[in-house]
């Protein structure tokens, strides 16, 4: 399941990409239109910012702004960075112990199989995708 903070994560990116000939978007500005507390905003762009996906600039005129095209980025990255790992079972996230049934799991296949699905899915959606 895809958290709230991806979900928020993702309508940020689609803000930024949406208004990104204006210069910086102050996250006053964001929260407003979105609807979503500026408290918890400030902890999604914290992560976004660390996660080189956009940028800040403080004083008058502040604000955000994409760190490249809005075609460059794909929701999975986007999703991959505030939810952390997308695996569908523990046992295939990265950086886990191998799962000692592995050999003998009859649904380990069909896990594997729809995480590989979920990611090419993600893959293909651009940021740009959502603009109009």
């Amino acid at each position: 399941m895809i958290s709230t903070k991806g979900r928020y994560a993702l309508r940020v990116m689609i803000e930024l990409a949406e208004h990104q000939g204006d210069g910086a978007v102050p996250l006053k500005d964001i929260a407003q239109r979105q609807q979503i507390s500026k408290k918890y905003l400030e902890i999604i762009v914290k992560e976004l910012v660390r996660g080189k996906l956009i940028r800040g600039a403080s004083g008058k005129g502040g604000g955000y702004m994409l760190c490249r095209a809005p075609e460059t980025y794909t929701v999975w990255e986007i999703l991959q960075l505030t939810e952390g790992s997308m695996a569908t079972v523990a046992c295939l996230a990265s950086g886990t112990v191998d799962c000692p049934r592995a050999g003998e799991c009859k649904t380990l296949p069909m896990w594997a199989e729809y995480d590989r699905m979920t990611r090419a899915f993600f893959t293909s959606k651009k940021l740009s995708d959502f603009l109009t």
